[in-house]
């Protein structure tokens, strides 16, 4: 590790958090997949990373000047100075809001819950295409539902969150900006929310941090394909956690530690995801494996974030306060 790494990496964090580090979203840089690409950016560990996304139609806020060509595009990558595989990087998300006035859900044929595709092919016609505009009141922080069918409106509470977090897969991968896995990516998960940490496995130098596909909320299982989607403002705090090694993602708060489990079908997601939570406990809270496989038969909780995409996603949880005091980090 070069000298400066080890600068950054031993500075205090109440001096690092106060450097900001803005980058200007421009259309023509967003990508479309997670991979080895060149970064739009070096940030140090301890920097927040001020920008924008997009929508996951790839408009700009307010105006369709330039379109994207793929789903979910990304803002980025950030390359994390010093971030070398077998790192962990820990992303705490500072702050996340709409930024414009009006998202958008949809359905159709192909995709969601509830539709024929290649893995479920089921007899019967496809699900009609249809999109839903959502106005959005920041003031009353709410985002409003108005049925096709009816005159039903409804206020849903806003929970602004990032559906697609992830870095760079190893072994010279590119995944699309579609799929999540060990990476992170398309995780569509509410807990990439304000107040709580993401950590991702480090894969190649840099990390290569990339995010967007902004949520303004989202239904357990995202079941027709779409949350209320819309463009967002962000502030992530990005820092390294050297030689520690980590097979999956996990989100940790004051609260909650979690552990994420991404596969097809969907109860190989929720094997992973409680394998994983109990290695967790294990490592870093002193509890033998077993003894953490009887606590969460008690106390454990399960968020099914998505099951529309190319893999399900599947978030195991334990509340802190049934663990003894961590032994590690």
């Amino acid at each position: 590790m070069t000298k400066l790494c080890l600068t950054y990496l031993t500075a205090s964090v109440s001096l690092l958090a106060q450097h900001v580090v803005h980058y200007e979203l421009k259309m023509r840089e967003l990508k479309t997949v997670y991979g080895d690409l060149p970064p739009v950016m070096h940030v140090k560990p301890g920097d927040i990373i001020d920008t924008t996304t997009v929508d996951a139609d790839g408009k700009e806020p307010e105006a369709a000047c330039y379109k994207v060509p793929g789903p979910n595009p990304l803002t980025g990558p950030f390359y994390i100075d010093c971030a070398e595989p077998g790192d962990t990087l820990a992303v705490k998300f500072i702050s996340i809001e709409t930024n414009a006035k009006e998202g958008f859900g949809s359905a159709g044929p192909g995709f969601g819950a509830l539709n024929s595709s290649g893995y479920t092919p089921i007899l019967g016609g496809p699900i009609p295409k249809g999109e839903w505009p959502y106005l959005i009141d920041k003031a009353a922080n709410v985002a409003i539902f108005k049925a096709k069918d009816s005159y039903y409106t409804v206020k849903i509470p806003l929970h602004p969150f990032l559906g697609c977090v992830g870095v760079a897969p190893g072994n010279g991968e590119a995944r699309s900006s579609i799929v999540p896995a060990e990476f992170g990516g398309n995780m569509d998960a509410p807990e990439a929310s304000v107040g709580n940490t993401l950590y991702l496995p480090v894969s190649v130098a840099g990390a290569l941090l990339a995010f967007g596909d902004g949520h303004a909320a989202m239904g357990d299982g995202e079941v027709d394909g779409t949350a209320i989607e819309i463009s967002m403002k962000v502030q992530l705090q990005v820092n390294l956690i050297k030689n520690k090694k980590i097979d999956w993602p996990r989100f940790e708060n004051d609260e909650y530690i979690m552990s994420v489990g991404i596969y097809r079908p969907l109860d190989d997601a929720l094997r992973i995801a409680f394998t994983e939570l109990i290695h967790w406990m294990h490592s870093s809270y002193g509890l033998s494996e077993m003894d953490s496989y009887e606590l969460l038969s008690k106390v454990a909780e399960i968020h099914l974030d998505e099951m529309v995409d190319p893999n399900y996603v599947v978030v195991a949880k334990i509340k802190k306060k049934f663990l003894p005091p961590p032994t590690t980090n």
